[in-house]
């Protein structure tokens, strides 16, 4: 992407010097140590962002949420003091309702966010109202939703399709200059 900006804006850009870089990439996927002792991380330090799409408001507010309720019942209503063992209870839970929905958005970034040709593929896939149905439904109930395995099969077959072609063309395209 920034490639394709830097050769768009190139007569704009040219001669001109880089004062300061400032980023930090989005943490995409659950951190591998969220708690430690009495301390925890939810959201965004958590690395609750969904690939894909950067989405991660709900499942940072989620997520703290569900690591309040895990201290007011770890600390029966502020009687003890909460352990790590009653903070794990919060990622227990939360890793079992939304891992699939993690895990998923993983597979589907590693397979068609890989290239141009698996991009376009995506697109096409995209353009089935089984997987937009598909799509909406587990974006609005913010899991994995089941679905019908005979659509499931025909979907894998036309994705496996959209890939084959999407190859394809990305080879005929190597072969034009630009």
């Amino acid at each position: 992407f920034q490639a394709a900006t830097r050769l768009r804006a190139k007569d704009k850009i040219e001669g001109g010097k880089i004062i300061r870089v400032e980023a930090h990439p989005i943490p995409e996927h659950p951190r591998p140590k969220r708690v430690s002792g009495r301390v925890t991380l939810v959201g965004d330090a958590a690395g609750y962002v969904t690939k894909c799409s950067g989405e991660g408001i709900y499942f940072a507010a989620k997520s703290g949420r569900m690591c309040a309720e895990a201290i007011v019942a770890g600390s029966a209503n502020g009687t003890r003091m909460v352990e790590e063992s009653d903070l794990r209870m919060y990622l227990a839970e939360f890793d079992r309702l939304y891992w699939p929905t993690y895990k998923v958005l993983d597979i589907l970034q590693k397979v068609f966010y890989r290239s141009n040709a698996a991009r376009e593929a995506f697109v096409e896939m995209c353009a089935d109202d089984y997987v937009q149905k598909m799509t909406f439904d587990s974006y609005l109930y913010k899991r994995v939703v089941p679905g019908n395995p005979l659509d499931d099969i025909k979907l894998a077959v036309n994705t496996i399709g959209s890939l084959v072609r999407a190859t394809a063309l990305r080879r005929e395209m190597e072969k034009v200059t630009l």
